[in-house]
C-alpha cells in the first residue's frame, strides 16, 4: 500500500510541474508544497482505515464504505487540483497582462528618450555603475529567488541585441526580476529582439532582382551589374606616370599549324604535288583569299610569290617556277567545306567554343590597373598570313610572320607577378615603365612598325585621353578668332614659307584636312594630306557654277579614300595658290616649303596643345551643336529627333570626308524596308476605312459601345500611323547613309557630352544613339555631362 502511495506522490509531483505550463518557478514551489502536504494527509487516512479492516476482514458494509471514500478522495482531489488550475491560470493573465503593459511603457520610454546624450550610466544589479560605450548597454545580472530552500537551474539565453542608434537611450532601473518558465523567458526574449530589429533596421532594397522565366515559370536572379571605376572623379597623376601598378597575364599566341590531309595538295602544271610544311602553310594563305579581288592583283601576286619561296625547300623551288602554274583550288575547296561544317555545327559544340573563348577572355582579356581591373583591347597576338594593306599598297601580299614568344617585350610592374612565357620559351624582355600604356609590344616584319596591346577603349587611359583631346579642342574655340586673324594677315608676308603655311592652316581650318605625313617612297600607299598635295591634285577656277575664285581638290585621302571638293575661297588665297602653282610640274608640292613639323611647331606657339588635328575635332565638334540646334524641333517625335541627330552627325562625316562604299546588301535591304512600308500602307488605309464605318454605326445607334468602338478604331489608327512614319524615317535615313559613315566622327571628332546634353534636353533615350560598347566607351561623359553643356 505504501509503494502504490509513493508511485502516485511520485507521478503527482511530475504533474505538479507539468500541469502549470506557465507557472513561474517560485510559484511551481509553493504549489508543490502543498501538494504533498494534501498527498501525506490523505496517505495517514488511507493507513487508518487499513488498519479496521485488518480488525474486521470479512464485513462487506465495510468493503462498500471504503470503496465510496476512494470515490470521494478521487472526486475531492479532482476539484482541489481543478481550482489550484484556475487560481494558477488567473494568476498567469494577470501576470502576462502586467507583462505586456510594462513591455508597452517601455516602448513609449524609448521614442520619448531618443535625443538623449550617448554618454549616460546605468545602476547595475550589484549597484556599481556602468557605462553606456558605442551605443551598447551593458546586460544586467538577473536574480533568482529562492523560495523554501528551493531552488531550480536556468538555462542561460544569449544576451538580449542592444540597438546601436538612440532608440535605446532611456532610463533604466534595475531591479529585481522573478525569473519564469524557459519558454515563457524565450518567448519575451523572441519579441523584444524582434521589435529591436524592426526599429532598427529598415527593409532593404535587394540587390538582385528576381523575374520569373517566361518558360518555366521559375524564378531568375537577374546578373548583378560590376561597379563601375568613377576614375573621372580622382587626381590624375601629375608627375607623368601613366599607372602605378599593372599585372596581366601576357598575350595569347596562335595556334600552331595544324598540315593538311595527305589527299589535299596543290597541283603545279597539271601535277598533284604535295608541299614541306612551311611552303604548305604559305600556300594555305593564298588559297583562302582565291575569292578575294586581292589575288588578281600583280602587285599582291608577284609579293606573295617572292615570300613563298623563301619558305620552299631548294627540291620545290626547283618546280615551282612560276605562280601562273599553280592550281590551289583543291586547297580552296577544303577550306570552304571546313568553313560550312563551322556553320552547321551543333548548338552544344558551338556553346563548348564559346565557353572556352569566354575562359580565355576572363583569364587573359583583363589586367588590373592601381587596383581596378580593366579590359584589355586585344590580347591575342596576329596570327601569321598574307599583308593586305590600305588601297593600293607596294607591299600587298607579302609574308607576315609568326610572331613568337622570342619577338615579345613585356612591361608590368615590379611588384607584380609577370606573364609566364609559354614552356619551352622566353620573352625577349621584361619591363617595368609607368610613363607608357602598352602592355606587350613586338615589332613586325612588313614594316618595321611597333604593335602594341593596349587597354579597351572604355578604361581609365583611354577615357582620361580623350577627355584631354576635348578639352584642347574646347581651349582652341576662345583662341580661334586670334588664330584666324594670324593667318589672315599672313597671307600678305614677304616670305614664301609663311605664305605656304598660312594658306595650309587656312584649308586645314575651314575644310577639315589632315594636316598629311611625310611619307618613305614605295613603302607605304600613296595618301596625301594638307601639307603633301601635289600640283596634280588641285584645279583652280576663277568663275564656276555662278560662283568666284573655286578651288577643285582630287587625291586619295587616308586609307586611299577619294577626296574630292569644289569650294569657293577668299581672293588673297586664290591669289596665293596661283603664285604657289607658277613653274611646277604634277608630281611638284604644292606646299614645298612646309611639311607637318613646321605646322605643328607653329602651331604650339599659337597655342599650348595646339595641333593640326585639333582643328579638326574642334571643326567636327561645333559643327555638330550648330547642326543640332538648327535641326532639332521640340514638336518632333522621338524617330524624327533621332533622324535630325542623324543628320546634323552626317553633316560632320562630309566635312571630315568619311567616305564609305554602299554596303553589299544595301539593295536588299531597302527594297525589304520598303515592302514592310508598303503593307503598312494597306494596314493603315484598312484601318481608316474600319474607323470611318465605326463612326457612321456611332451616329445612327447613339449607345455606349458604338461609342467605345470608334475610340478603339481611332487608337489602333494611330499606333499604324506611328509604325509606318519610323519606317519611313528609317528608310529616309538608310538612304541619306549609303556613302557616308557616321561611326568614325562619332567615336572620334564629336565631344559626347553634346550627344549626351542633347539626349537630356530632348528626353531621347542615349541608347538610340550609342550603343553599349560606346556607352562603355563614354561613360564618363554620361555621368558627368547636363542638359546645359555647351562645347
Amino acid at each position: 500500500m505504501r509503494s502504490s502511495v509513493a508511485v502516485r506522490l511520485c507521478s503527482t509531483t511530475v504533474t505538479a510541474f507539468k500541469t502549470p505550463a506557465t507557472l513561474s518557478f517560485v510559484q511551481a514551489d509553493t504549489f508543490l508544497v502543498n501538494r504533498v502536504l494534501r498527498l501525506q494527509s490523505l496517505d495517514m487516512s488511507a493507513d487508518h482505515a487499513h488498519r479496521q479492516h485488518q480488525m474486521q476482514p470479512g464485513s462487506e458494509d465495510y468493503n462498500s464504505h471504503k470503496h465510496k471514500d476512494k470515490l470521494k478522495d478521487r472526486e475531492h482531489n479532482h476539484k482541489e487540483h481543478k481550482r489550484d488550475k484556475e487560481r494558477e491560470n488567473s494568476k498567469n493573465s494577470e501576470h502576462r497582462s502586467s507583462s505586456e503593459k510594462k513591455h508597452r511603457e517601455k516602448e513609449k520610454e524609448r521614442h520619448k528618450h531618443k535625443e538623449k546624450q550617448k554618454e549616460e550610466k546605468f545602476h547595475s544589479s550589484d549597484g556599481k555603475y556602468r557605462d553606456k560605450e558605442n551605443g551598447f548597454v551593458s546586460s544586467l545580472s538577473i536574480k533568482v529567488e529562492e523560495d523554501n530552500g528551493y531552488h531550480h537551474p536556468i538555462k542561460h539565453e544569449k544576451p538580449l541585441k542592444r540597438l546601436r542608434d538612440e532608440d535605446d537611450r532611456y532610463e533604466h532601473k534595475p531591479k529585481k526580476v522573478k525569473v519564469e518558465n524557459e519558454k515563457k523567458v524565450k518567448k519575451r526574449k523572441q519579441e523584444d529582439s524582434d521589435y529591436e530589429e524592426r526599429e532598427e533596421k529598415k527593409p532593404k532594397k535587394k540587390t538582385k532582382e528576381l523575374k520569373k522565366d517566361s518558360a518555366g515559370g521559375k524564378k531568375k536572379a537577374k546578373t548583378e551589374p560590376e561597379e563601375k571605376w568613377k576614375w573621372w572623379e580622382e587626381e590624375k597623376y601629375t608627375d607623368g606616370s601613366k599607372w602605378r601598378f599593372l599585372e596581366h597575364k601576357g598575350p595569347v599566341f596562335p595556334p600552331p599549324y595544324e598540315p593538311l590531309p595527305d589527299h589535299i595538295r596543290i597541283c603545279y602544271d597539271g601535277k598533284p604535288m604535295k608541299l614541306s610544311p612551311g611552303a604548305e602553310e604559305v600556300a594555305t594563305f593564298y588559297a583562302k583569299m582565291l575569292d578575294h579581288e586581292y589575288t588578281t592583283k600583280d602587285i599582291f601576286r608577284k609579293n606573295f610569290f617572292k615570300d613563298w619561296r623563301k619558305e620552299m625547300t631548294s627540291e620545290e623551288k626547283s618546280k615551282i617556277t612560276e605562280l601562273k602554274k599553280c592550281d590551289f583550288t583543291e586547297m580552296h575547296e577544303y577550306f570552304k567545306a571546313q568553313s560550312e561544317a563551322r556553320k552547321q555545327m551543333s548548338k552544344e559544340e558551338k556553346q563548348k567554343i564559346k565557353e572556352e573563348n569566354e575562359r580565355i577572355l576572363q583569364e587573359y582579356g583583363y589586367c588590373v590597373m592601381d587596383n581596378h581591373r580593366e579590359r584589355i583591347g586585344n590580347f591575342r597576338i596576329e596570327p601569321p598570313g598574307l599583308f593586305r594593306g590600305r588601297g593600293d599598297h607596294p607591299k600587298m601580299g607579302k609574308l607576315k610572320r609568326r610572331i613568337r614568344p622570342e619577338d615579345i617585350i613585356i612591361n608590368c610592374s615590379k611588384d607584380s607577378v609577370h606573364p609566364k612565357a609559354p614552356p619551352g620559351a622566353r620573352w625577349k624582355e621584361v619591363r617595368h615603365d609607368n610613363k607608357v600604356t602598352w602592355l606587350v609590344s613586338w615589332t613586325e616584319n612588313i614594316q618595321g612598325s611597333i604593335k602594341y596591346i593596349m587597354l579597351n577603349p572604355s578604361s581609365r587611359i583611354k577615357g582620361e585621353k580623350d577627355w584631354q583631346k576635348y578639352e584642347t579642342a574646347r581651349r582652341l574655340k576662345k583662341s580661334v578668332g586670334h588664330i584666324r586673324a594670324q593667318y589672315r594677315e599672313d597671307w600678305r608676308s614677304k616670305e614664301m614659307r609663311i605664305r605656304q603655311r598660312a594658306v595650309a592652316l587656312y584649308f586645314i581650318d575651314k575644310l577639315a584636312l589632315r594636316a598629311g605625313n611625310e611619307k618613305d617612297e614605295g613603302e607605304t600607299a600613296d595618301t596625301v594630306g594638307c601639307c603633301s598635295l601635289r600640283v596634280e591634285h588641285i584645279r583652280l577656277h576663277p568663275q564656276m557654277d555662278g560662283q568666284d575664285f573655286v578651288v577643285e581638290l582630287d587625291f586619295p585621302g587616308k586609307d586611299s579614300i577619294r577626296y574630292y571638293n569644289k569650294v569657293p575661297v577668299e581672293k588673297r588665297v586664290f591669289k596665293n595658290l596661283q603664285l604657289f602653282l607658277d613653274n611646277k610640274q604634277g608630281k611638284d608640292d604644292l606646299f614645298d616649303r612646309l611639311n607637318t613639323s613646321i605646322l605643328n611647331k607653329h602651331l604650339q606657339e599659337l597655342m599650348d596643345g595646339l595641333t593640326a588635328k585639333v582643328f579638326r575635332t574642334y571643326n567636327a565638334s561645333i559643327t555638330l551643336q550648330q547642326q543640332l540646334k538648327e535641326l532639332t524641333s521640340p514638336e518632333d517625335n522621338i524617330p524624327e529627333k533621332i533622324l535630325s541627330y542623324n543628320r546634323a552627325n552626317r553633316a560632320v562625316a562630309v566635312l571630315c570626308n568619311h567616305q564609305r562604299a554602299p554596303p553589299k546588301t544595301f539593295e536588299k535591304s531597302m527594297h525589304n524596308l520598303q515592302t514592310k512600308i508598303d503593307e503598312k500602307k494597306k494596314q493603315l488605309s484598312a484601318a481608316k476605312k474600319e474607323l470611318k464605318a465605326a463612326k457612321a454605326d456611332a451616329k445612327t445607334l447613339r449607345d455606349e459601345k458604338s461609342k467605345k468602338a470608334v475610340e478603339t478604331k481611332k487608337k489602333a489608327v494611330q499606333r499604324i500611323s506611328e509604325q509606318l512614319m519610323k519606317l519611313e524615317v528609317q528608310a529616309t535615313d538608310r538612304e541619306e547613309n549609303k556613302q557616308i559613315a557616321l561611326g568614325t566622327s562619332k567615336l572620334n571628332y564629336l565631344d559626347p557630352r553634346i550627344s549626351v546634353a542633347w539626349c537630356k534636353k530632348w528626353g531621347v533615350p542615349i541608347e538610340k544613339i550609342y550603343n553599349k560598347t560606346q556607352r562603355e566607351k563614354f561613360a564618363w561623359a554620361i555621368d558627368m555631362t547636363e542638359e546645359d553643356f555647351e562645347f
